[in-house]
């Protein structure tokens, strides 16, 4: 045989050499799948690689590409609500979940603009808030007609043009951030989770969809295992503890107006409203009334009735003591906190006023309590910085997050928490520091390369003013 027809046969030995290691590779994969199918209890231990007989991975671009993408899509909505660095909160959200499973379901709340939901536990406790992203006020989603008749009716008017749409769930875990990083504690905790249920606003066809699987699923469950889900789709959303015994701060100033506290209880009051001042301040909110922040009061034992508790209004005098010995509670709750982290300081049509600042206790200057706890950390450009840091990391989670608009969103707060540590030196009060004018502290943005896609920011800033105005001061 010549030397031409020798070298033939290598090759068509070869490729049929190739043929079969394709075919043994293809077999492992069979063989994988098989076994997960006859022994349910060995599903845990399945790996998200494909693997091969010799333990090894396969290498095979195409079985990567087929298997892959899918379980990659399926891992992280797994590990969605899991807080390893806060097990408690994850035992409340675990607690949610079987609720759900068991038949308990979020109720509706039916005030304010957006759909918001109480959560209970399996004993049909609440124990949260839970605020989805499609159902904020200006969501798709939203089940409330007030603003669906606003978007349509006042189209030139619709929004606020300060903020980014649909990003209030994040705005919420993001000032339930702010409140932990300075110690504040005003804030019930929040974290952003992924919540799925019955009772939520689907669209029709989801729903009908969902309901189409699961008959599917019931009749041919070979065909159903097929399915991605079964089930309606998990929404994304702000879950926020709920805060028991607290209402609305307007009934209980109205109380107060009539019924001062004593003098220990007006301090601890003094102390929590600066608290809420410096949380609203930095995240600079643009939506604080009266009715969306709220008050505990506990006045203390009464010994003189029968009934030795006095946690009613009614039951006031005004004195403060009431007679007993024990010492009277007083808290604040900052809630609602969506409509906050503006990317401009409001300069249309509204100003979006702080509420709190024609308060009385809006004209004392900051207690040195309060100086002492946040100066120091508003004053570290470090920490400053730190906390950036930290609320990227939440909101890029959005889909549609954009990085420009984040950088100019924390330029708005860097000049919030510019003016509030000199407000605080100088010793103003909080009235004061809401008439000081509208500083944007911005990085500088530095260029590396030709093009703009290798546009990136320095660590220098600068300092600016707002000059432009809204045109009605006081709404």
């Amino acid at each position: 045989m010549t030397e031409e027809g020798l070298n033939q046969n290598h090759q068509a030995n070869n490729r049929v050499t190739f043929k079969s290691d394709a075919l043994a590779r293809s077999n492992s994969i069979v063989s994988i799948s098989s076994s997960c199918e006859g022994e349910t209890t060995l599903l845990p231990e399945v790996g998200f690689a494909p693997v091969s007989n010799n333990g090894g991975t396969i290498e095979s671009p195409r079985s990567n590409s087929e298997s892959q993408p899918l379980l990659a899509r399926m891992e992280p909505e797994a590990q969605f609500n899991c807080f390893p660095d806060d097990p408690m909160f994850s035992d409340l959200v675990r607690q949610a979940e079987i609720a759900i499973d068991n038949g308990i379901y979020p109720e509706r709340i039916y005030q304010g603009s957006s759909g918001s939901y109480f959560v209970k536990n399996a004993s049909g406790k609440i124990i949260a808030v839970f605020k989805p992203k499609d159902e904020e006020p200006y969501g798709r989603l939203n089940p409330k007609w007030t603003k669906w008749m606003h978007k349509l009716c006042c189209p030139c008017c619709f929004g606020r043009e300060c903020l980014i749409p649909n990003q209030g769930y994040l705005s919420e875990a993001g000032a339930s951030l702010v409140d932990q990083k300075l110690h504040l504690n005003v804030v019930p905790k929040t974290k952003v989770v992924k919540l799925v249920s019955e009772t939520f606003n689907y669209p029709r066809i989801d729903r009908s969809k969902s309901q189409m699987k699961q008959a599917i699923n019931d009749h041919f469950p070979k065909l159903g295992r097929h399915f991605n889900r079964l089930g309606l789709r998990p929404k994304v959303g702000s879950f926020q503890l709920f805060v028991d015994g607290y209402k609305d701060a307007d009934y209980w100033l109205r109380r107060l107006e009539q019924d001062p506290m004593s003098t220990a209880s007006n301090e601890k009051f003094r102390s929590q409203f600066e608290r809420l001042v410096i949380l609203d301040y930095i995240i600079r909110n643009t939506d604080r009334g009266n009715d969306n922040w709220l008050i505990k009061y506990n006045p203390p034992v009464i010994k003189k009735q029968p009934r030795s508790y006095a946690y009613l209004p009614q039951e006031w005098n005004g004195s403060g003591d009431h007679g007993g010995n024990g010492r009277p509670d007083v808290s604040i709750a900052a809630i609602d906190n969506g409509l906050a982290f503006p990317f401009k300081h409001p300069d249309s049509w509204r100003a979006y006023p702080y509420h709190w600042a024609w308060l009385q206790q809006a004209k004392v200057p900051f207690s040195t309590q309060t100086k002492d706890q946040v100066l120091p950390l508003l004053s570290d450009m470090n920490f400053v910085q730190d906390l950036c840091d930290d609320l990227y990391q939440l909101f890029k989670q959005d889909k549609g997050f954009d990085r420009h608009l984040f950088e100019r969103q924390m330029s708005v707060m860097r000049g919030q928490i510019l003016n509030l540590t000199q407000a605080l030196k100088d010793g103003k009060s909080p009235l004061q520091l809401v008439q000081m004018p509208a500083v944007i502290v911005e990085r500088s943005k530095g260029r590396v390369g030709t093009t703009s896609r290798f546009r990136s920011f320095s660590d220098t800033f600068t300092q600016r003013f707002q000059n432009k105005s809204p045109f009605f001061s006081w709404c």
